[in-house]
Formats: structure tokens, sequence, C-alpha cells
């Protein structure tokens, strides 16, 4: 009984990490079995912004595992929301006095998803009075499980993951996304690549947040930026780079929390180039 009593974040016996790990690979499985059948593809907030019926389903099926174990816990899922940054605040908004809240992106990479790209994932953050306290990062298609618990350090194969050494901005390979809000975040974006893509060794662009941040934090990318994101794009990931050494903010530099949606990871030693990179092109979205 000495060793359950030392785990800070178990309820009836069952381990919310564990039951994130589980839960993750499940779906995660599940969503691969489904690549190339599908029947509908549906517009969400721009002929970008794409969800399929693996969405939805993928999106139900984590719902029920959790709430299974936790029924009294809180869900935010990114296909209980309607689509745009009003609505994806409000969402967040109304959950943010949960004691105990599960932020999930059922498949975040929709678009690759659909194309048969494999560079997509499932994403689970479980967050304690806003703070983000478990975080799960999937990839079936490389059968790649990224775990982070608050406290106790970040993994991957049962490893345990450090961000990378790169010391400045010319030696380090960057990511960052396009935005599927084509009218205010995307040319915002844009603005920063045209800005950082000199300056460093390299940009990449792979379509999944949530896997550009579980990168940064196992040292595979130095950092990452993006405008516009929603709060289960970020939030396993976020811990992910936390407990590997790394660093998360805003694009101001500021502290992150469940509300950033301008967000910059990285390994902690070119953070502050990279935010005053973007500061200085004027592409922070603030």
């Amino acid at each position: 009984m000495e060793n359950v009593n030392k785990e800070p974040y178990v309820v009836g016996g069952k381990s919310y990490t564990a039951v994130a790990i589980n839960t993750a690979a499940k779906t995660g499985q599940w969503i691969k079995s489904k690549l190339g059948d599908f029947n509908s593809i549906d517009v969400k907030y721009s002929s970008q912004d794409l969800v399929t019926e693996v969405d939805k389903g993928s999106e139900k099926m984590i719902r029920k595992l959790i709430m299974t174990h936790f029924p009294q816990h809180s869900f935010l899922g990114e296909e209980g929301v309607e689509p745009g940054p009003a609505a994806s605040a409000l969402a967040l908004q109304n959950v943010s006095h949960a004691e105990y809240l599960w932020i999930v992106d059922p498949i975040d990479g929709t678009t690759n998803f659909i194309h048969g790209f494999p560079f997509y994932t499932v994403s689970i953050a479980l967050a304690y009075k806003g703070e983000v306290i478990v975080g799960v990062v999937y990839d079936p298609s490389s059968d790649e499980l990224f775990v982070a618990e608050k406290g106790k350090g970040a993994y991957v194969h049962g490893k345990k993951m450090q961000v990378s050494a790169d010391d400045k901005l010319s030696n380090s390979l960057i990511a960052t996304g396009f935005p599927s809000d084509r009218n205010t975040a995307l040319p915002i974006n844009l603005k920063g690549i045209q800005s950082i893509a000199p300056k460093v060794r390299n940009i990449r662009s792979a379509g999944s947040a949530a896997l550009h941040l579980a990168y940064v934090a196992d040292g595979r990318l130095s950092g990452f930026w993006e405008i516009g994101l929603n709060s289960w794009d970020i939030a396993a990931g976020a811990l992910l780079i936390q407990e590997s050494g790394g660093t998360i903010t805003d694009t101001e530099g500021k502290p992150y929390s469940l509300a950033v949606r301008n967000v910059i990871g990285s390994n902690t030693l070119i953070h502050g180039e990279l935010q005053q990179e973007l500061s200085a092109a004027e592409a922070t979205g603030f």
C-alpha cells in the first residue's frame, strides 16, 4: 500500500495516465484501421478545416473509455465544439471551473489522415484546476506513444525524452503550420515563416501541431510555433515539452495556459531568439 500512496494522481486504484495511454492506443489503432475507409468529408471552419465520421467516432470512443473510469470528470473535445476561434474560446471558458478536465483532439491532422499522409495523432490531456497533469500523444502510423506526467518526466518507447541541445536558431530545425483560418491566422503565420526561414537550418510543416510538439520534446525539432491553435491541439504536447526540459509560452513569451492560441514550444535555448524574431516580424498574432 505504501507505493500506492506515493502516486499523486490515482483514483479508485486507476491511474489517470494509464487510462489516457490505454484510450489513446486503442483509439489510434481504430483510426488507422479506417484509413481510406470513410464515406464523407465535411467542411468545418474553412475549406481547409475538414472533419470525417472517423474524427467523430474517435471522439465518441475516447469519451466513453474515459468517462467509464471517471464519470465525474469534465470533457472538452474538438468535435463537440462549433467551428471557429470564438466558439473554441467559449467552449474552454464554459469548462474553466472544472476540477478535472480531459482535453482531447481525436485526430490532430485530419487533412493528413484523409490523404493517407502518415502524420496524424490522437492527443489526450488531463488538467487539474487548469494545469495539465497528464499528456499523451499517440501516432498510430509509427506506433509511437509519447507520455508525460507532471513532475515525472516524459517518455517515448519507455525512454526518457530530452529536448535538443541546439543553442541558436541558425543550427535549429523548426516546425510550424499553415492555419485553416485563411483570413487572419494564415497571413500572420506566413509573415513569421518569411522572417524565420532564412535564419534557421530549415523549417518543417507536417500538419499536426500535437505531433510537432511531441517532436520538440524528443529533440527531433528544436522549436515549433503557430498562430491560432486551440487548447486541444496544444495541451498534451505542452506537458511533453515541459517534462522534457523545454519551454512553452504564447508568442509574446507569456507563460502557457489552456487559453493560449498563439504558441511557441522549444528546447528553451532558442526560445528567446525565436520569440524576438516573431515579434520583430509582427507575426505573434497579438
